[in-house]
């Protein structure tokens, strides 16, 4: 609902209920009036165009200048015809208008349709019409004018604040809409493109001939690919934030996490067993360690938890070496999953983290983190240069299947 929608709700409310007290002042000063029966007439016809027109109001789509304009004029109307039915003396004395404070009505209508200078706008109008009816400036008429017109221009003012706060906010959520779906899709080229290349990369330079010159190609396209996800995709994390790419080289090739089995009872995101994604993964330089019992989670989740567990180990693969040993422990709590991923190798070099940021090399950060983050979930590392690397992914149950519903809605 657009932030100015309860103000027009408002508005027409006060209508309604100043209509009902400027009826209540003329059947209280009947017998004062010079000539009732105009004031009786007028009252009427603003009965009559307050009803017919209670719908302009309800919405800024509805209330058209051509209308702000004729409820003006009534208003107006009334402020000068107030003369010729009440008398000099009662007008002298600050007598209510025939209008009386229905009149600000008008004057708000235009505040909140075009803001503070519409206001300004159609006060000034109503004030000189007041000078007119009292044939001159008193104080009293000074102190309700100078109100007038300081409340018009006040909400209208608040008015223009509310529409810019509202485009803003509308600006930053379809950024943030739009920078997500290019993370997912920097995701996806990561764990195909950019893997593929970098084998390509490694395989030519080992076979040589022309297949180093293939290589080397390939080598300078996954670098001018890295070069756009890095600055033309997304933005890469600052800081310790960023993901742990010792050599710059998270891309490396190798399997990554099988999606979940088919089944139709899953298509809509139903329940998977993380343990058969994560068991491929076993095999002679890696332990796979799991609960008795399913730990169940959405497809989808446990689709992209796997994914970022097959990501750490190609970073174990191309970091740690072939003859490295990696353990996974899969640990299913009350109010979340978690996975470890840990391995014997070098660890990090401290800085090393940084300078792999700074050349685009955005591998762990967007298989990993850029994945635990759109789930609800955290990434840490634990590292020591000489002992190893360890990985924790945590995904929170309850929010994950929130999170995730929320991405699929989104695409």
């Amino acid at each position: 609902m657009s932030v100015e929608q309860p103000l027009w709700q408002a508005l027409t409310a006060y209508r309604v209920l100043t209509l009902l007290y400027a009826l209540g002042l003329c059947v209280y000063s009947f017998d004062d009036y010079d000539h009732p029966l105009g004031a009786v007439v007028y009252l009427a016809v603003l009965t009559l165009w307050t009803a017919l027109t209670f719908r302009m109001v309800a919405s800024a789509e509805r209330c058209t200048r051509r209308f702000l304009v004729g409820d003006l004029g009534i208003a107006v109307i009334g402020i000068l015809l107030t003369p010729l039915v009440d008398s000099h003396d009662r007008i002298a004395e600050g007598t209510p208008t025939l209008p009386s404070i229905w009149t600000m009505g008008a004057v708000l209508g235009f505040a909140i349709k075009g803001g503070w200078r519409w206001g300004a706008s159609a006060s000034t109008v109503v004030c000189a019409a007041n000078v007119i009816e009292r044939g001159g400036f008193a104080q009293d008429t000074l102190h309700m004018l100078a109100l007038v017109w300081v409340a018009s221009v006040g909400i209208g003012y608040v008015v223009e604040v509310a529409r810019a706060s509202e485009r803003t906010l509308a600006r930053a959520l379809r950024i943030e809409a739009a920078t997500r779906e290019r993370e997912r899709l920097a995701r996806d080229i990561h764990d195909s493109v950019l893997q593929v290349l970098a084998m390509v990369q490694r395989r030519g330079a080992a076979i040589g001939g022309e297949a180093a010159e293939l290589g080397r190609m390939a080598g300078e396209q996954e670098i001018a690919l890295r070069t756009l996800v890095s600055t033309g995709l997304v933005t890469p994390p600052r800081g310790a934030d960023a993901a742990p790419d010792p050599d710059g080289r998270a891309d490396a090739s190798g399997p990554s996490a099988p999606p979940c089995p088919p089944d139709p009872e899953r298509s809509d995101g139903g329940p998977c067993d993380l343990r058969a994604l994560l068991a491929p993964h076993a095999g002679s330089r890696v332990t796979f360690s799991e609960p008795g019992a399913p730990v169940l989670l959405p497809a989808g989740v446990a689709g992209e938890l796997a994914a970022a567990v097959g990501a750490a180990l190609d970073n174990v693969r191309v970091h740690a070496g072939e003859d490295a040993h990696a353990w996974i422990l899969l640990e299913d709590e009350p109010d979340a999953v978690m996975v470890t991923v840990r391995d014997d190798g070098p660890g990090i070099p401290e800085g090393r983290l940084a300078d792999a940021e700074a050349e685009g090399r955005l591998g762990v950060a967007l298989s990993i983190r850029g994945r635990l983050r759109d789930l609800g979930g955290t990434a840490a590392w634990i590292s020591a240069p000489g002992q190893g690397t360890e990985v924790e992914l945590t995904v929170p149950k309850a929010p994950a299947k929130k999170a995730k519903a929320k991405g699929e809605a989104a695409r």
